[in-house]
């Protein structure tokens, strides 16, 4: 067992873990994206970044690929980590504005603008879909292209590859594909309307429809309340 020091906390580690896993353990929670557990580690949204080391001397790290070790100092959610956070989820909401994941993850952690120039291009680069191909399918169909700013995801020479089996795998755990955010049309990139705490649509449907129908029925869709229809049916009669 390895002896580290976690939000002030001494707390004990198994060889061969990472921050995150130790952090899981203890019940603390730290934002992942490109994360899963059934996969290898990618560390390329950095959304699971924490500080490590002690005043004046601390670094960020991402916590899904930093493994611990005899009297690592790690903290968590200082006013550097949650401010780095927040920034990525604001470059993330700049590529793929209409990703729920993404979305959700603005409004959790209090992203209430995207001071960037909007993209749409629908893929944060987490290498999800990629990892899901080559480790659990077998196929190797896709992968990384080019670098920096022309960095994608596509197929050798963008053809059709002979390795997919059309098995939807990279779909299926893509955060920007799996759930689409069409929420109330906001003006502005970020939508919180996730935020408010009671659902209007037991209010307007006497149940809660966000699990059982198609977008356009969730609660935070409803634009105007029950009080107002009853009215206009009454100026009707």
């Amino acid at each position: 067992m390895i002896n580290i020091i976690m939000n002030g906390l001494e707390v004990r580690a198994e060889e061969g873990w990472s921050i995150l896993d130790t952090a899981k353990f203890y019940g603390i929670e730290i934002p992942t994206l490109c994360y899963n557990e059934g996969l290898s580690v990618y560390g390329g949204c950095r959304l699971c970044l924490v500080e490590i080391g002690e005043t004046p001397k601390t670094k960020l790290v991402s916590s899904c690929t930093y493994p611990v070790h005899k009297g690592l100092v790690v903290h968590t959610d200082t006013q550097r980590v949650i401010r780095t956070r927040r920034m990525m989820i604001e470059l993330m909401l700049a590529i793929a504005p209409n990703s729920k994941t993404i979305q959700d993850l603005a409004s959790k952690f209090g992203v209430k603008q995207c001071r960037f120039k909007v993209r749409n291009e629908e893929c944060v680069l987490c290498g999800l879909c990629v990892r899901m191909c080559r480790e659990q399918m077998g196929g190797k169909a896709i992968g990384f292209q080019n670098r920096g700013y022309k960095r994608r995801i596509s197929t050798p020479f963008d053809m059709r590859s002979e390795e997919c089996r059309l098995c939807g795998g990279c779909m299926y755990i893509c955060p920007a594909c799996q759930l689409r955010c069409h929420g109330p049309d906001p003006d502005t990139t970020v939508c919180n309307a996730c935020l408010q705490m009671d659902p209007t649509c037991l209010d307007y449907y006497e149940e809660l429809q966000c699990w059982m129908y198609d977008a356009g029925r969730c609660g935070t869709c409803v634009k105007e309340g029950p009080e107002k229809e009853t009215k206009e049916k009454a100026g009707h009669k």
